[in-house]
């Protein structure tokens, strides 16, 4: 049999063809059958013919269209590196019989302890008194109190995995959560400790607005002007889903006439963000590109997590945390899987 054939998008690699990172990529060297390399040049949108002679991909951040998969027909499976899918196009890949699926388990601790983080850097208002430390303003650190969260009213819009977590991990300092989430019923938010609202509830009595939703058709532009105008003017918005839940002219126009107190993203409606957009020239909000959650512990773990569903998928197996998973009644995904060995689960 042809060994298992794996690639990994460029973007992996530093300008010297180097692995930045530590993403588990021992673990494949185990397996005699199976055999990887890297694309050999990066481009936004991935081509038919990068992707033509594999039967699996780990992808970091291309996206996917309908024309990524014109003439492909060996390919079965695409790892996303990450919880986000919306740079897949997901009907595409289920016509072309290919899975797509996703890294949960290992993302979560990682964006839970980012949406920690921009949480006590607001409160804190860390950025502003290390401006003032090093432009000569010590004195003025009276003029720059913060904000104790001991009771702070923390509202998360989605309660899946990541805002469990966080939950999990900000209960010691006694915040009070409230949660928005259609799929939640009220009971099982109990079982975790966390109040199910109303989202105009959650947007007018949080202290802090978490945003922890997938990016779907409901959710494009889930706050906009009349939600951001719910929210106290003393709250802050935390982004580190994705920038399109958010509408990114209303929020700063938000903050621009201090509507709310600021707000901390990770995500934008636009990535990367352009230079002259007016969000970088204004002093209440913390911004980072899409990488606070980088840690050397998550791309490991996220690294494993993919390879680990890519050797199931070496062996005629199902991954985990398959999102478009109409592809799974489909003969031509089960004609592909009946090629490898092992094929247990069919």
């Amino acid at each position: 049999m042809n060994k298992f054939r794996v690639g990994l998008t460029r973007d992996f690699l530093n300008s010297e063809g180097e692995l930045k990172y530590d993403i588990g990529l021992d673990i494949l060297n185990k397996d005699p059958n199976i055999e990887y390399e890297f694309f050999s040049e990066y481009t936004q949108e991935v081509m038919p013919e990068q992707i033509k002679d594999y039967d699996a991909v780990i992808s970091l951040l291309p996206k996917y269209t309908g024309n990524s998969f014109k003439g492909v027909e060996r390919l079965v499976a695409i790892a996303r590196f990450g919880v986000g899918y919306d740079m897949v196009d997901l009907k595409a890949c289920t016509e072309a019989d290919v899975m797509c699926f996703i890294t949960p388990q290992a993302a979560c601790r990682p964006v839970a302890t980012m949406i920690l983080t921009f949480m006590l850097a607001l409160s804190s208002r860390i950025f502003k008194k290390d401006l003032l430390l090093r432009s000569g303003r010590w004195n003025d650190k009276t003029d720059y109190m913060g904000w104790g969260l001991t009771g702070r009213v923390v509202g998360s819009v989605g309660l899946g995995r990541i805002s469990r977590e966080f939950f999990k991990l900000a209960k010691p300092l006694d915040i009070v959560p409230i949660a928005y989430d259609p799929y939640i019923s009220d009971s099982d938010g109990q079982k975790l400790g966390i109040k199910m609202v109303g989202l105009k509830t959650l947007l007018t009595q949080s202290d802090y607005v978490s945003i922890s939703c997938p990016l779907t058709e409901k959710t494009y532009h889930l706050i906009g002007e009349k939600e951001l105008d719910l929210m106290k003017p003393t709250a802050f918005l935390i982004n580190t889903a994705r920038g399109p839940i958010v509408d990114q002219k209303a929020l700063t126009i938000a903050l621009q006439q201090q509507r709310i107190q600021g707000a901390a993203l990770d995500v934008f409606e636009k990535e990367p963000i352009d230079p002259d957009d007016p969000l970088i020239k204004l002093n209440n909000v913390i911004l980072t590109p899409h990488a606070l959650s980088w840690t050397d512990e998550s791309f490991r773990a996220m690294g494993e997590a993919d390879i680990n569903g890519i050797l199931r998928v070496s062996q005629g197996l199902i991954p985990e945390s398959v999102v478009n998973t109409e592809v799974l009644n489909r003969e031509g995904l089960r004609k592909k899987l009946s090629r490898y060995t092992n094929a247990q689960d069919l």
